[in-house]
């Protein structure tokens, strides 16, 4: 495995550039009775439920459009806090738990969102609130803890206020003392309100190789140059006009998304001493007035190779199982899709990605083995465009040599879809293009796997405090 240099940038262009990814009610256990005291305070009852599934976003330099840290953040956001609750709009969670657990759930159960609304609906009573401990520490820090590297973008990207989307292809080069190995890039936004998504693959340099990473554009646009040219823009070529090793998917985003933790030895990445993330496309949303962006990326290394590296299977819109039939909305019109693939081999699922646009609605993905036995994936059945999610499992799903996993989104192009982008609705098409606006439409679904192995369903991907193995993925909002 120590020999292996993966494709070459040159072979993704030909082959498929970079598969690209560009709230509501939850389902809950029964509650047969709600015993709850006859007084609800704050230190007593609410502020371990508001830290535990609020704070992680609602805090500074977070999604969370307001904090609620202290007694007086959630006082005086009570009533906004009792409706968005009491109807299941917080904490997001798309994905329905009655027919699919994963891990980091934020969920309330039907006891804890009665706790809140008793306390709100009597006063909002402070209690003991001097002998509360103190919030969490290192609150700001990066969730997977302080970073072994930090690749800055080169320049700061201006985006102009053309109410338009913008999609660019950049590179982040980066140059250290040695070869070594990762086991996870995580990619920071400057601009958390605008970017929408990205994708980027690890570009490594051999030895020798390349003379100066740093040399080239920073940033292209994409409605102005693609493939072979922008690349040969970038300067990603290495100096004898050979293209260097390219990991694709090293690194992905959806606003807020926190790539999963994986048990030691499952996945990362082998990390050359010159090299560049490769974003194949950085999506801007619409821009209002003209602004700014300077994301970085935070590296962290690994004690050894990988093992077993991840990889990923992409369904729907751009991927390996097309959409049938070809997505296309006519105004007015709610229809159902579906892709299906059928397994060559057996798989061991670590994670799932749903991806829809402004015009979805509900979301199913299962597999079926060849015995008839169904293998229920994920499940969402208020699909809402700014909650997206990569949901990994407590422990390793095995999908069988073959097996057929099914795919099915429902979109709504009618006047009272909750996000209809037009009004009044416009004819809605999917694109063969990775650069696709908001207001276009895909149906994806991306599986990350691992080769399969006899026992891997034993494998658990649950958190371990001592920091060997998964945490939480976060929530995800624009």
């Amino acid at each position: 495995m120590n020999g292996y240099r993966g494709p070459t940038v040159q072979a993704v262009i030909v082959a498929v550039l970079g598969i690209q990814a560009c709230g509501g009610p939850h389902s809950q256990d029964p509650v047969e009775e709600l015993a709850l005291p006859d007084t609800v305070t704050f230190a007593d009852h609410v502020a371990s439920i508001v830290r535990a599934k609020c704070m992680p976003c609602h805090r500074p330099g977070q999604i969370g459009p307001f904090p609620l840290i202290t007694y007086t953040d959630v006082r005086r956001k009570a009533k906004t806090v009792r409706f968005m609750t009491g109807h299941r709009y917080m904490p997001p969670w798309p994905a329905d738990t009655a027919y699919t657990r994963f891990l980091g759930e934020r969920v309330l159960s039907a006891r804890q969102i009665a706790l809140i609304l008793r306390w709100v609906d009597t006063g909002a009573l402070p209690g003991d609130t001097a002998n509360l401990p103190p919030p969490p520490p290192h609150l700001d820090e990066p969730p997977l803890g302080k970073p072994d590297l930090v690749v800055w973008m080169p320049d700061t990207m201006h985006v102009p206020g053309d109410a338009r989307d913008l999609f660019m292809i950049a590179k982040a080069p980066f140059e250290i003392q040695r070869d070594t190995f990762v086991r996870d890039i995580v990619f920071v936004p400057g601009n958390r309100a605008l970017v929408h998504h990205m994708n980027g693959g690890l570009v490594n340099y051999a030895a020798g190789a390349k003379h100066d990473v740093f040399a080239g554009h920073g940033y292209i646009d994409a409605s102005v140059m693609k493939g072979v040219d922008a690349f040969t823009a970038l300067q990603l070529a290495n100096d004898d006009g050979t293209w260097p090793a390219l990991t694709p998917s090293a690194v992905n985003y959806l606003p807020g998304m926190l790539p999963p933790m994986y048990p030691e030895g499952i996945g990362g990445y082998h990390l050359k001493r010159k090299g560049a993330i490769l974003l194949n496309t950085l999506h801007f949303g619409p821009a209002p007035h003209d602004t700014i962006d300077r994301s970085r990326f935070l590296v962290y290394y690994a004690a050894g190779p990988p093992e077993r590296p991840l990889k990923e299977l992409s369904m729907g819109s751009l991927g390996v199982a097309p959409v049938h039939p070809s997505l296309h909305l006519d105004p007015g019109q709610v229809a159902t899709f579906h892709s299906q693939y059928r397994l060559r081999t057996a798989i061991s699922v670590l994670s799932v990605n749903p991806h829809m646009h402004l015009l979805g609605r509900k979301f199913l993905a299962y597999a079926v083995t060849e015995i008839g036995d169904t293998i229920p994936l994920v499940r969402i059945n208020d699909w809402d465009f700014r909650w997206q999610f990569v949901y990994t499992f407590p422990h390793i799903v095995v999908l069988p040599k073959g097996a057929t996993i099914h795919v099915y989104g429902t979109f709504d192009n009618t006047a009272e879809s909750p996000q209809q982008p037009f009004d009044p609705p416009r004819e809605v098409i999917g694109s063969d293009s990775p650069f696709m606006r908001t207001t276009d439409e895909m149906l994806q679904f991306f599986i990350t796997y691992i080769d399969h192995q006899e026992g891997d369903e034993r494998i658990n991907l649950a958190p371990d405090v001592s920091g060997g193995a998964s945490a939480p993925v976060a929530a995800a909002s624009r």
